[in-house]
């Protein structure tokens, strides 16, 4: 399928509004799994604590390890005290020293030059951002400093002390997404067990179905682990909003392949076991440096800006865990690419029937 021919309509569907999971299940591994044969399209319905039973001993699981940062920052205007919402996106340490790409609301009104003051609990000013430049996307570029820094520290109030990245986490909030209405009561639900590098947006969700248990009983199985990072920005809330999918633009995301699992990726490949990606994160990463190397899997510590749509060449991976997607997303155009358009329908189509739960605190699919 031809990337010009794509018409984004063509990838909606209708979901019921209460298929829309708002809180996590519990335990993590307890989620439905509807499992698709990409060859022959047969599904089965299971759950994703059996996903052992369609792994082989010699296959690779690999995982985004990326940590979500509290990346919603309630704040107010220096000059007017009119509320501001701010998500960070992306770290920008090539534009100076705590600098963030972030998405701020109300957006209009936020010029260059602007400061945004955000107070602890007690309605003190402890961190201050100044919108440095409009992005292409329409966000905006803020620079970070504690509030007052010019101040001497007082050693008996604790945020005097901290740093603008410790002020984050402590001001800052769970960035969920815009579709869960429910509280979170425990914020490590939105983390997946083996997040350790911070800097994500949004969690890579297919990871969040695996308990700590259910790898260490996959590896007793055979079954190998290697993590990889992408840390999820801007697309992830921006749904395809022109008709014509290739003239949609893809925001670019820090990626890092490190040296030992690109060794594990070789081993599994040269001794006939599959590649199973955790996620479209993790898809985007190993396609993206099977893209920059002829199909080989070097080491890369990079950006890649890598939009799969129908018609896409697969290299690095064999087999995908994912979620439900929302309509009209980059993430179900990868979806329908690495599955088959007609196939990814059928699938969806049936766990709607099925009454599976979608989005991020959902069920996951395995395709094989």
């Amino acid at each position: 399928m031809d990337k010009q021919s794509l018409k984004i309509s063509d990838f909606d569907y209708n979901l019921p509004t209460e298929l829309i999971a708002q809180t996590p299940l519990e335990p993590r591994d307890a989620s439905r799994l509807l499992v698709v044969q990409r060859t022959s399209g047969t599904m089965e319905h299971r759950h994703f604590r059996d996903i052992g039973d369609y792994l082989r001993p010699g296959d690779l699981l690999v995982a985004n390890q990326s940590r979500v940062i509290p990346a919603r920052l309630l704040g107010k205007r220096a000059e007017t005290g009119g509320a501001v919402e701010v998500l960070l996106l992306a770290e920008r340490p090539d534009l100076g020293q705590d600098c963030w790409e972030a998405l701020v609301r109300p957006g209009r009104r936020l010029r260059e030059g602007a400061m945004i003051l955000f107070n602890d609990e007690r309605d003190a000013p402890r961190l201050q951002g100044e919108v440095m430049e409009r992005t292409e996307a329409g966000g905006r570029v803020l620079r970070f400093s504690t509030y007052g820094n010019s101040e001497p520290t007082n050693a008996a109030d604790p945020y005097s002390l901290l740093n603008v990245r410790q002020l984050i986490d402590e001001l800052g909030r769970m960035p969920l997404p815009p579709y869960i209405h429910e509280k979170l009561n425990d914020p490590e639900r939105y983390q997946t067990v083996y997040a350790r590098i911070r800097g994500s947006a949004a969690a890579p969700t297919a990871g969040l179905h695996f308990t700590p248990q259910l790898l260490e009983q996959l590896r007793q199985q055979g079954v190998r682990v290697g993590f990889v990072t992408l840390h999820v920005g801007l697309d992830t809330f921006r749904p395809v909003e022109c008709e014509d999918v290739s003239e949609h633009k893809m925001h670019s995301e820090e990626i890092d392949l490190d040296a030992p699992t690109a060794e594990l990726i070789r081993e599994t490949r040269a001794a006939g076991g599959r590649v199973v990606a955790v996620g479209t994160t993790t898809m985007r990463v190993l396609e993206s440096v099977a893209g920059f190397h002829n199909g080989q899997i070097e080491p890369f510590h990079g950006h890649t800006s890598l939009f799969i749509t129908p018609g896409f060449h697969f290299q690095a991976v064999d087999a995908l865990i994912t979620n439900f997607h929302l309509p009209r997303s980059t993430l179900l155009l990868l979806v329908s690419a690495f599955m088959g358009k007609g196939l990814m329908e059928k699938a969806y189509q049936e766990a709607i029937e099925q009454r599976y739960r979608f989005f991020s605190f959902g069920d996951a699919m395995l395709l094989l």
